[in-house]
């Protein structure tokens, strides 16, 4: 038997939480065929199987958070059936009985993070690519309450028995938590009427109706729209400054919306926003130099203006700036070699394989996917990469090879307008480059006539340096080899 273990979805990643089953014991599965989805604090991702054979046994249920490198399933190839004279149709009537997985785990329930994504547009400069990761579906039915039902109160048993009628979405999105809440309340998606974002259901429309089954009222009806923090709460005495439990909480989406009479409201902490707070506060033990240059993308705007209808006409998509920075980072990195590298405790650890990472705005946050190899790609292979990644993190087909292993970042912030931002680095890589707002500027340039001002459309860039792998000197002169490949961009500049 062949075991099937927890990937790993990332440096600073350390579990992650079986999301949906896409086989079920007895299911014949071929080699890297998506065998299931698995939740992080950062994406979801499908997970291929690692072996051709047929499903014999899931040995953690949906919903379960799993550390790296635990079995998680039992594949029987074809070497193990000939040994024992069973074959596929032997061990799946074999796996039949076994029980089928509890509820799936959904995506995390964040507020949108406003920061940049890698996909340019063509009314703007900076474009972005803001993903949203869809939500597995649950079973059809409600799951049994856990054992942690069994022991719960009086109220949540009648929670139980007394479930409002079906009006919700049985495909509503959710967090892991708000899942297992659900289960141990006896309830089911169809039950609740989501008020997050995009419908989803978050913690306070589960209890919200566990509290109004209690209390004999009535659920929420389906047409309400509102957030859950703008539903008044019982009548009670006012007090002059209620204690933090009894704050309400405020709803997940990209807005924050105050109850009457409330001056203040908590935005809870989704567990992308943990992953976030945690990965950020790593980062910053690091300690980080600065390096910016202004970018005079007269050029490069040509090029790409020169080519973005044929482009557009031939491939069937726009043609971003972030294609060309990243080709230029690459570039350069392969002749700054120590900036496409991790910082480990015994040193700097360079790597051979220039593997860049590209901001992707989501809407739980953000997640950097990896291009490979992108020193090897033209400017069309790299738009391609980049479109495709982008549009996979929309559909929730993000894989596990597109995490991991990045060497350097490129984060196109000015999409919003930015035009000088201080990266945080991803650690343990040791360089960072921002792609700011595209503005024009008055210049001073020389001719042979004397100086002359003129109008110019620059682009600010900045690096973030790992101040223990490199000083500032060598970030200089990494950002000016980026800037200098792309004020060389011209008609010559190959595409393909």
């Amino acid at each position: 038997m062949a075991k099937v273990t927890m990937p790993q979805l990332g440096e600073s990643v350390a579990e992650g939480t079986i999301g949906k089953w896409l086989k079920q014991p007895g299911d014949h599965v071929d080699k890297y065929e998506p065998l299931l989805e698995v939740i992080t604090d950062k994406v979801n991702a499908e997970v291929p199987s690692p072996f051709e054979g047929v499903l014999k046994e899931i040995l953690a249920e949906e919903g379960a958070t799993v550390p790296n490198n635990a079995e998680i399933a039992v594949i029987e190839t074809a070497d193990d059936g000939a040994s024992n004279g069973s074959g596929p149709a032997e061990a799946k009537e074999a796996s039949a009985p076994a029980p089928a997985p509890a509820a799936a785990a959904a995506p995390d329930d964040a507020p949108s993070a406003e920061v940049p994504g890698p996909a340019g547009s063509d009314e703007s400069p900076n474009g972005s690519s803001a993903a949203s990761v869809a939500a597995p579906a649950p079973t059809a039915a409600a799951p049994a309450p856990s054992a942690a039902a069994a022991t719960a109160s009086a109220p949540t048993a009648t929670a139980a028995t007394a479930a409002p009628a079906a009006n919700g979405d049985a495909d509503a999105r959710m967090t892991p938590a708000v899942r297992r809440l659900l289960r141990e309340h006896g309830l089911s998606a169809e039950q609740i009427v989501g008020t997050g974002g995009g419908g989803r259901i978050t913690r306070d429309d589960v209890l919200a109706v566990v509290e109004t089954i209690r209390t004999g009222g009535q659920p929420p009806a389906p047409a309400a729209a509102q957030p859950a923090a703008t539903q008044p709460a019982p009548a009670a005495p006012p007090t002059a400054d209620p204690a933090p439990a009894a704050r309400p909480a405020a709803p997940t989406g990209a807005t924050v919306t105050f109850p009457e009479g409330a001056d203040e409201v908590l935005v809870p902490m989704t567990q992308m926003r943990k992953g976030i707070a945690a990965q950020m506060t790593r980062a910053l033990l690091a300690p980080h130099a600065y390096v910016q240059m202004e970018v005079d993308v007269t050029r490069l705007m040509a090029v790409r203006e020169g080519a973005k209808k044929g482009y557009q006409a031939k491939e069937g998509m726009s043609l971003s700036y972030v294609p060309f920075v990243v080709k230029a980072a690459a570039e350069a990195l392969k002749r700054n070699p120590t900036f496409n590298a991790h910082w480990t405790d015994d040193g700097l650890l360079a790597k051979r394989r220039v593997n860049i990472g590209v901001a992707v705005a989501v809407d739980d946050g953000l997640i950097v996917p990896v291009i490979r190899d992108a020193d090897t790609l033209s400017i069309h292979g790299l738009n391609l990469a980049i479109t495709d990644v982008a549009n996979r993190a929309r559909a929730n087909k993000l894989r596990v090879d597109d995490f991991g292993g990045g060497t350097f970042t490129v984060d196109n912030t000015g999409y919003l307008g930015t035009n000088l931002v201080m990266p945080i680095l991803n650690v343990p890589e040791v360089g960072i480059v921002t792609m700011e707002a595209i503005t024009k500027r008055p210049v001073v340039q020389s001719t042979p006539d004397g100086d002359v001002i003129a109008i110019r459309p620059i682009m600010n860039m900045v690096l973030g340096v790992d101040h223990r792998a490199n000083d500032g000197a060598g970030g200089a002169a990494l950002l000016r080899d980026i800037k200098a490949w792309l004020e060389s961009v011209g008609p010559d500049t190959p595409i393909y």
